[in-house]
């Protein structure tokens, strides 16, 4: 690899994601030993060059040749085409350049969401709450929980068919749900929760993509899906402590699960 001397990483070191691409940067050689920086632990002279609050939302990369400061998707670019000259110019093509820059914003505004940190203080590298891209989170996750859902169901032995459009509702429900049901208890914490709980959703989802497109014994799936629920009771504790919340978001969250539940298979027996 072609190291890229003389530029620092400024990244988040409360997010998994950006530790490990940053450190994957360093042991590959693409930035030399001293080439990143927790953002929590900024030097004089980088803390006078980049711009704070933008360097929250996009990563910043600070050129110490040049002393100024590349910012998000094209830091990262300047970076990886450093090493792969190709790779970047291909990157930079239009459409394909909006399209990532995009998905940059969209996984930098939601990152504290996917993955949630414990120890962030107002001084932490924490983006700034976007609704558009909050939304986009949410939607993307009912479209893709909802499809994946309508498939598992029919494979459940409760005598019920593929149906998207009806998991589709009952993610939707959740959403309405746990928002009026818990308004007054969320307040400013309700789109981190959300976010939060839409995360949960999606880890499940994922878990039940390996099984809902082979053929297995309904009582195999009624099982792993059992274990899958579980698993997506206890992450919801988890992030929950987090937020600093207590068992009621759980508690209503299992209990509109149950009673959807109990609706669905009582119409169709």
């Amino acid at each position: 690899m072609k190291t890229l001397q003389n530029h620092t990483l400024i990244y988040d070191n409360e997010c998994p994601m950006c530790n490990i691409y940053s450190k994957g940067f360093i042991k590959s050689g693409m930035l030399d030993e001293s080439g990143r920086e927790d953002f929590t632990e900024l030097s004089f002279k980088n803390k006078n060059l980049i711009d704070f609050n933008r360097a929250k939302n996009e990563i910043a990369l600070v050129d110490h040749n040049k002393n100024k400061v590349i910012y998000g998707l094209d830091s990262l670019l300047l970076i990886i085409g450093n090493s792969f000259p190709t790779l970047e110019k291909v990157a930079r093509i239009q459409p394909l350049y909006w399209f990532f820059k995009k998905l940059y914003s969209f996984v930098s505004y939601n990152r504290k969401q996917i993955i949630p940190s414990k120890n962030d203080t107002e001084n932490s590298c924490v983006p700034d709450f976007n609704l558009k891209y909050r939304l986009i989170y949410i939607g993307f996750v009912v479209l893709f929980s909802g499809l994946v859902l309508g498939i598992f169901s029919s494979k459940l032995g409760l005598n019920l068919n593929q149906n998207f459009a009806r998991e589709l509702i009952i993610c939707l429900g959740q959403i309405v749900w746990q928002t009026l049901f818990l308004r007054m208890y969320l307040k400013e914490k309700t789109w981190d929760y959300l976010g939060n709980m839409m995360t949960v959703s999606l880890i499940g989802t994922l878990l039940l993509v390996p099984v809902s497109f082979i053929n297995l014994s309904s009582v195999f799936n009624l099982v792993y899906f059992g274990i899958v629920v579980f698993i997506m009771f206890l992450e919801h504790i988890r992030r929950c402590r987090i937020l600093k919340l207590n068992l009621l978001p759980t508690i209503s969250w299992m209990l509109f699960r149950l009673t959807a539940l109990a609706i669905i298979i009582g119409l169709n027996f």
